[in-house]
């Protein structure tokens, strides 16, 4: 079995695709760095779409995500967008997490597993 790197980089590639399965690397609000919360999780699911499109699957298919907030009292924030953008019965086995990120422009950070 082959294994597809989809935007291979010297410390990372931000999809690996093994078999029937897409593992993405933690997803930054790339084009939103110091927005609101719903902003950057809008912006970190957007570009889920995008790479989980590139290895030929979509987001009713992801099996499991792991969020990072840097504030717990944003939960609710974030989870509004991510109700949203989940398919109706499509929901995936899920944590989240407070945690500080790479950099205070960051206030979410979504990584996910997905069938394909």
């Amino acid at each position: 079995m082959t294994i597809e790197r989809i935007e291979p980089g010297k410390r990372l590639s931000q999809a690996v695709a093994f078999g029937n399965l897409v593992f993405l690397a933690g997803q930054v609000a790339l084009d939103k760095p110091g927005a609101s919360m719903a902003e950057q999780t809008k912006n970190v699911l957007d570009r889920i779409d995008a790479l989980l499109a590139k290895a030929g699957t979509d987001k009713s298919k992801i099996l499991q995500a792991t969020i990072w907030i840097t504030d717990m009292r944003q939960f609710d924030e974030m989870n509004e967008v991510w109700d949203a953008w989940v398919p109706e019965g499509c929901a995936p086995a899920r944590a989240t997490v407070e945690a500080r990120l790479a950099t205070p422009d960051y206030c979410v950070e979504i990584m996910v597993v997905a069938a394909r």
